[in-house]
């Protein structure tokens, strides 16, 4: 089995690709895309193989698809860029990488995806079920253009596709832990953050990958312990804000996911089930 993976050098694909690298078998083979071949170097050296290219451009796609038999399209272009930008990789490039997977002959397509393409709460855990409604904290084109791939790559007939939807992601150094104090500024005291560590991620992605039969195709992949603004500025070391309390929730239901369909159909359980298990353990 040679598995294809996008976004290797990413936040989230750097830290997938040596735990999928770790647990293969002597027969399955890890193939990765990187747009510069200095930023392949480190997975080289672990065993993957490396395909230097941009995902927007098709030459490049031919070339990272031909001979696989799975595929994991870890890359994304999150907030903070034009949303052109958004547009282009995580819905033109994902569908366009879709396509060229299924002309290559590759039998699973794992997509990985966005809690916040649910948009605003539903008053409860937020199902895989449950369409998108636009709107709430945070919505804008990363969330539409994530939503957007989602539904295409869905309706491509002969392609095995799975989704993840990842909440917000932390751990094994990522920056993105300290960088939430940016937004949690503004946020109600008790509003909650629904959280996944790299490990988990991770044990999701690859339960998505190898398992033979899914019931799916669209499953959450999260912790079980949702964290307070109050609770991300203690993980951070950093003193609460004396103002912080007197703010009020919009939506205190935004980003909650249900994982009960992982659990249920994969098997699926946290190796951290919140991110205070993951600090005891020293593996923020």
């Amino acid at each position: 089995m040679l598995t294809l993976v996008t976004g290797a050098t990413g936040q989230v694909g750097r830290r997938f690709v040596p735990r999928l690298l770790a647990q293969r078998e002597p027969d399955e083979r890890v193939r990765v895309l990187v747009r510069e071949a200095a930023r392949g170097e480190r997975f080289a050296a672990l065993g993957a193989e490396v395909v230097t290219g941009d995902l927007r451009d098709e030459e490049a796609l031919g070339r990272a698809v031909a001979g696989a038999d799975a595929v994991v399209n870890v890359a994304a272009s999150f907030r903070g860029v034009p949303d052109e930008e958004a547009w282009a990789v995580n819905r033109d490039a994902a569908v366009t990488l879709g396509r060229a997977a299924r002309s290559a002959g590759v039998r699973r397509f794992v997509q990985v995806s966005t809690g916040m393409v649910y948009g605003v709460g539903r008053g409860r855990p937020l199902t895989e079920d449950d369409e998108t409604r636009p709107g709430g904290m945070m919505w804008g084109a990363y969330n539409e253009s994530k939503a957007a791939a989602e539904r295409e790559l869905l309706a491509l007939e002969g392609l095995q596709v799975r989704i993840g939807r990842l909440p917000f992601v932390y751990g094994d150094g990522d920056p993105h832990l300290a960088q939430a104090l940016e937004w949690a500024a503004s946020w109600a005291s008790a509003q909650r953050l629904q959280m996944a560590h790299h490990a988990d991620v991770a044990q999701g992605l690859l339960r998505l990958l190898y398992a033979p039969a899914v019931g799916g195709p669209v499953y959450n992949i999260a912790d079980d312990a949702p964290v307070t603004t109050v609770e991300l500025y203690r993980l951070n070391g950093v003193e609460v804000p004396a103002g912080l309390g007197t703010g009020t929730g919009t939506d205190p239901w935004f980003g909650i996911m249900s994982t009960r369909r992982i659990r249920r159909d994969l098997g699926f359980r946290p190796v951290y089930p919140s991110a205070w298990t993951a600090r005891d353990a020293g593996a923020l």
